[in-house]
């Protein structure tokens, strides 16, 4: 048995990918539009949302995190492990769900930014080779490969950050607004909370984060931590970095996304946008050709680098439950029923594109199923990083736990009042 080696803290950065990868794949094309669609509405007095989020992302993450790297397993067969099978099936069915429509509104997003930008074409023949592409790219690159791959796709968030430099903003108003947001709490102002609550804090990266671990760990050959403790408290740390780094990169790019459609669409009077591709256009006659290719490619990269996340956290989660091999460091011949559920997911969600269905609405009911199914799945994360015959010596910190719990407190508040708004 191979133990985990020592981490300098050099090797520390160069671990960054779980966590980093994790948190960029929530800037998701249909996180854009609901960013945006936040910004374009209520101007700059949604930004706080992004503030509080972050702790609370970072504390549910790193319980995602931990769980992986201590036990050598994923979310699912953990929960398969701990629990009646029905619960497990149950989150799993509607986690593949959420999944599927939230591909197919994200390949449809990036099907409309190619079109808009080249002028010419189909754009539902463009998310059609799109997700393609994600799924030969799944399907054929190597672990090690892949994972640099997702690394670089990263660095397409810049855009949002470099759209806002494009454009002219009073920096003082911005910081007003933020500490100190003044908007109506009605109806509009609620769902969209619960909107932008949903959209950070989404089942798929709990899923996602967790396996990545545990393939990190196969990758090097190493065993869990609760195996093999030597060197913990540094591997415990490289996790908190790679978390921490990875949810602020994420929060970031969100604030800088909303802060965009602030910046232009509200001052314009623009406040209806129902898709990322949608505000990209709308930002063209304002902040100009720039601004708008700048934002347009950006949703492209952010759903290559998304799509292959929401299928592959479906795909662990699935073969997880049912005990079959997983984990992209094999084979499609090694991993078959692995593999067969990624193709499922996205073809899936590509050919809802071509379906009778509003995809406007279908990313509600993608947003509002997330929003729902993580609750019960924070509560059982939770419940199984405090459990000893699960964790051994490394259960949470009071700390740590008060955090978690904390996050899932604010989840519930905001399903609540998601259906008293309904």
């Amino acid at each position: 048995m191979k133990f985990l080696r020592k981490v300098t803290d050099n090797d520390a950065v160069k671990a960054l990918g779980p966590g980093l990868i994790t948190g960029a794949a929530d800037d998701d094309p249909s996180g854009i539009a609901t960013y945006s669609q936040a910004g374009a509405q209520f101007g700059f007095n949604m930004l706080w949302t992004l503030v509080l989020t972050y702790p609370l992302m970072v504390g549910i993450q790193l319980v995602s995190a931990r769980i992986g790297l201590v036990t050598g397993r994923g979310l699912a067969a953990n929960i398969r492990r701990a629990y009646p099978p029905v619960l497990l099936y149950a989150i799993v069915l509607l986690l593949l769900v959420a999944n599927i429509i939230n591909i197919a509104a994200d390949v449809a997003a990036m099907g409309e930014a190619l079109h808009l930008v080249a002028g010419f074409g189909s754009a539902h023949l463009y998310s059609l080779g799109f997700g393609f592409l994600c799924l030969t790219l799944q399907l054929y690159l190597p672990y090690r490969t892949y994972v640099r791959f997702l690394k670089w796709l990263t660095l397409a968030l810049l855009a949002y950050v470099a759209t806002v430099f494009a454009i002219h903003l009073d920096w003082a108003d911005v910081a007003r607004a933020t500490i100190g947001p003044h908007f109506a709490w009605n109806r509009e102002s609620v769902a969209l909370i619960v909107a932008v609550f949903g959209t950070t804090i989404s089942p798929y990266l709990f899923f996602w984060q967790a396996s990545q671990e545990v393939e990190e760990l196969r990758d090097s050959s190493a065993s869990s931590l609760r195996r093999a403790p030597t060197y913990a408290a540094r591997h415990l740390r490289r996790i908190k970095l790679d978390t921490f780094i990875g949810m602020a990169f994420s929060n970031i790019v969100a604030f800088f996304i909303m802060l965009t459609a602030a910046g232009t669409l509200a001052v314009h009077g623009i406040t209806d946008i129902q898709s990322s591709a949608q505000a990209a256009e709308a930002l063209r006659p304002i902040a100009g050709e720039a601004a708008f290719i700048i934002f347009a490619l950006g949703i492209i990269g952010t759903g290559m680098l998304a799509i292959p996340v929401l299928a592959g956290s479906a795909a662990y989660a699935v073969t997880e439950s049912f005990r079959w091999r997983s984990g992209l460091d094999r084979t499609v011949l090694e991993a078959r029923e692995f593999y067969a559920i990624i193709s499922l997911a996205t073809i899936g969600g590509v050919a809802l594109n071509f379906a009778p269905v509003d995809p406007v609405q279908a990313l509600i009911w993608s947003a509002q199923l997330n929003g729902v199914i993580a609750v019960p799945i924070m509560i059982v994360m939770m419940l199984l990083a405090s459990n000893e015959n699960v964790m051994g010596k490394f259960t949470l910190t009071r700390r740590h736990a008060l955090f978690g719990w904390l996050g899932v407190a604010v989840m519930v508040v905001a399903v609540t009042a998601m259906f008293a708004s309904a």
